[in-house]
């Protein structure tokens, strides 16, 4: 019998530093047809300044014409918003269809201060704050930890870091936890590596990864973090999305595509079916295109 897993599709994390703006009523489009396509669990939106994040500004009315109404029996899918601080709490709070508040904790003083502007216990009571107002308003809450694999900062970094920030979380009673490789330093060995030394730490939390890598490491990197006992797994079709810290402009997101290969190889359910993405494809080409000036996936 197959082992399933969960797949979070991360359009905002693809979009956010395109360097032309995506029309709202096509980012609406596109996320409908992922639901179409099979996808139950979506980071869609971000709730932060437009100064900065001017690719998101239109996270709202996106929402308000994001079609979730699905056949009777099927869950409605997770749509995750991202927030940086108390005012982007308040606008996801405030927009309807928004089910889970994503919160992006960096283990990395430099990239913390860079990126957010806080020390790490302005950040950490951020982080209670947002698990108290999102518990109060029945919505859900996923912590990423940036930079879980390393830093090219040389600070401090190790599997204990990361182990105590896990302990810390699951004592406020944060359930839902993604390890983030940030600039996609991390190796295949270590992905596997670092997840096994931590999973002890997080009894009652569900741990997933969102892993950068070059294309050619891709799948390596999937398999360790599956075979280290990983089940979710969170990517972008055809890879868009980098990482402007990374170096490296083949080095973003893990094409969806090759997730799924990758797990299917491993004898995993991801619950998808490629047939029923040739739709969203090629909406992803277009936006590559259009507004990525990028090459067309193969």
């Amino acid at each position: 019998m197959s082992q399933v897993v969960k797949l979070v599709e991360c359009p905002r994390d693809a979009w956010q530093g395109l360097p032309d703006l995506i029309p709202t009523e096509y980012k609406a489009e596109y996320l409908n047809e992922l639901i179409a396509a099979g996808f139950r669990h979506i980071d869609a939106v971000s709730f932060v300044s437009p100064k900065h994040v001017k690719q998101m500004a239109d996270s709202e009315e996106v929402m308000a014409k994001l079609n979730v109404s699905l056949p009777a029996g099927i869950e409605p899918p997770e749509i995750i918003g991202i927030v940086v601080n108390e005012k982007g709490l308040e606008r996801a709070l405030a927009t309807p269809g928004v089910t889970t508040i994503g919160y992006p904790y960096s283990i990395s003083a430099y990239f913390r201060r860079a990126n957010a502007n806080m020390t790490r216990d302005e950040s950490r009571k951020l982080v209670e704050k947002l698990r108290k107002e999102t518990t109060a308003a029945k919505r859900d809450l996923v912590i990423y930890i940036s930079m879980a694999f390393g830093n090219p900062y040389d600070e401090p970094w190790g599997p204990e870091i990361v182990a105590d920030t896990l302990e810390w979380l699951k004592d406020i009673r944060v359930r839902t936890v993604s390890l983030a490789d940030t600039v996609g330093n991390a190796s295949p060995q270590l992905v596997g590596d670092l997840y096994r030394s931590v999973r002890d730490h997080v009894a009652g939390i569900e741990l997933g990864v969102h892993l950068h890598s070059r294309p050619e490491n891709a799948e390596e990197k999937i398999l360790a973090a599956y075979e280290a006992g990983c089940r979710k797994f969170e990517s972008a079709l055809t890879g868009l999305g980098g990482c402007p810290f990374a170096g490296d402009n083949l080095v973003g997101n893990i094409a969806t595509e090759d997730v799924l290969a990758a797990l299917r190889k491993a004898g995993a359910d991801p619950g998808i079916e490629s047939s029923r993405l040739s739709k969203v494809l090629e909406m992803t080409n277009e936006i590559r295109a259009k507004y990525a000036h990028a090459p067309l996936a193969n």
